[in-house]
């Protein structure tokens, strides 16, 4: 769907940022932040990421506004999608997702920030303007973690084998820690029951996890608390 005023070209003057994310309240409320600043407008929406890629080569966006959680997809393959076909185009992704899992993974896709979708209107619009001045946005957890990650890295026996996980591999992780099953892992990645028993295994493996109840036990600290 797009927005009537996306008639805005790039020679105005005006950014021109492409909202991506499956609730419509969420939509209507970056709407509202954006539609207070005069230099800023919104030129289109989509709910998923096909419809995100055909309305980006319609609309040809500045900035893109990305959620992880889409519908029938995941906004870290859009990422890298629009890092592949349009490497100009400034990504901040906003998210409830587990920062600490994500933030420096989006980055690593082509990203260009991450903030949870729970900061205040003020720190989403800071987080935006800090990309379009052509920095990269870290919030003060991420910036934290990052931190942390790179303090303990000479440290033998720290635990950073989540840093050895997949993109896909963190997707499925995540989902068991928010206690899906893998008929609704499966379902919900959009792979067969077998693929998603694959990836648990690998994800025991590299976490050095015995069994499936300390994985579950593991994934869902992680998701209350992911400290590494």
């Amino acid at each position: 769907m797009n927005e009537s005023n996306q008639s805005h070209r790039k020679n105005d003057g005006v950014v021109r940022i492409l909202l991506v994310d499956d609730h419509p309240l969420v939509r209507e409320a970056l709407k509202n932040i954006i539609r207070r600043e005069p230099d800023l407008v919104v030129c289109g929406e989509a709910e998923d990421r096909e419809q995100a890629l055909e309305l980006a080569a319609a609309v040809e966006p500045d900035m893109a506004l990305v959620d992880l959680a889409l519908k029938n997809s995941h906004g870290l393959e859009l990422v890298k999608d629009f890092g592949s076909i349009w490497p100009r185009l400034k990504i901040l992704v906003l998210s409830l997702q587990v920062e600490a899992i994500y933030a420096e993974r989006v980055i690593r896709a082509g990203a260009r920030g991450y903030i949870s979708k729970q900061e205040t209107p003020g720190k989403i619009l800071m987080a935006i303007r800090h990309i379009l001045a052509g920095n990269i946005y870290w919030s003060e957890k991420a910036a934290t973690h990052v931190a942390s990650k790179i303090a303990r890295s000479s440290r033998p026996g720290d635990n950073l084998a989540m840093e050895a996980l997949t993109d896909r591999e963190i997707q499925v992780f995540e989902l068991i820690g928010f206690g899906k099953s893998t008929h609704e892992i499966a379902a919900e990645l959009h792979i067969n029951s077998s693929t998603v028993e694959t990836y648990r295994a690998r994800i025991k493996d590299k976490l050095n996890i015995k069994n499936a109840h300390e994985l579950l036990q593991y994934a869902i600290r992680c998701s209350n608390d992911p400290k590494f």
